[in-house]
């Protein structure tokens, strides 16, 4: 459970391409992320985050249904999965975490989320969209660790394999956040369910 806390910061915690920091950047200050084939608005304050660190997550992720910007599956956390997630943890405002939120709806920024009961409790589904559901993963340095997710488990979703381009983003920012050799990139992401048995470690290694 996190606790509430009044500062106006928070961690949000990337799973996905946004462990990339060049396409989070596109979040922030908006535009086109390489490879991608949408724009994004950016938030109201282009800021970029106070600090940046690599992280874990208890639980996996899977790749289900169909991106827009990449094609192929998209990356979504189960707190339920065996192991860890490995993660990307920027420090930014809420105002920004919320402007985050609505542009992975592909939605205009613009309006403050309140995060009261992911706070209280850990876990609120604001909605029904596939990136609508917070989870607070405890706190850092005084600040909380939020990221967004879909309302299902992995196991009531059809899964999805993920495109080489978009796995080429997750494996640069795995490198980025936590310094992995490309093998170890790409062993994570090919045993991760939507990409096992479609792509191998040494396949996506070779993506860089």
């Amino acid at each position: 459970m996190c606790s509430r806390i009044g500062s106006v910061l928070v961690w949000y915690v990337s799973y996905g391409s946004n462990m990339n920091a060049a396409r989070f950047g596109c979040y922030l200050a908006g535009g086109t992320p390489s490879g991608g084939r949408l724009a994004f608005p950016g938030c109201r304050d282009p800021a970029q985050p106070v600090r940046t660190r690599g992280c874990e997550l208890p639980g996996g992720i899977y790749f289900a249904t169909e991106s827009l910007v990449w094609g192929g599956g998209r990356a979504f956390y189960d707190p339920g999965l065996p192991g860890t997630a490995a993660a990307r943890a920027y420090l930014i405002t809420a105002e920004q975490f919320s402007d985050v939120v609505a542009q992975e709806m592909y939605r205009e920024p613009g309006e403050d989320l309140d995060l009261t009961a992911a706070l209280e409790t850990g876990r609120a589904t604001l909605g029904p969209g596939r990136y609508e559901t917070l989870v607070c993963a405890g706190e850092l340095d005084g600040h909380p660790l939020l990221t967004f997710t879909a309302p299902w488990v992995w196991t009531d979703v059809e899964l999805l394999a993920p495109s080489a381009r978009y796995l080429r983003m997750l494996a640069t920012g795995l490198r980025e956040a936590h310094g992995w050799d490309p093998l170890r990139a790409g062993a994570y992401l090919a045993s991760r369910p939507g990409a096992a048995g479609t792509w191998t470690a040494e396949r996506i290694a070779a993506l860089a």
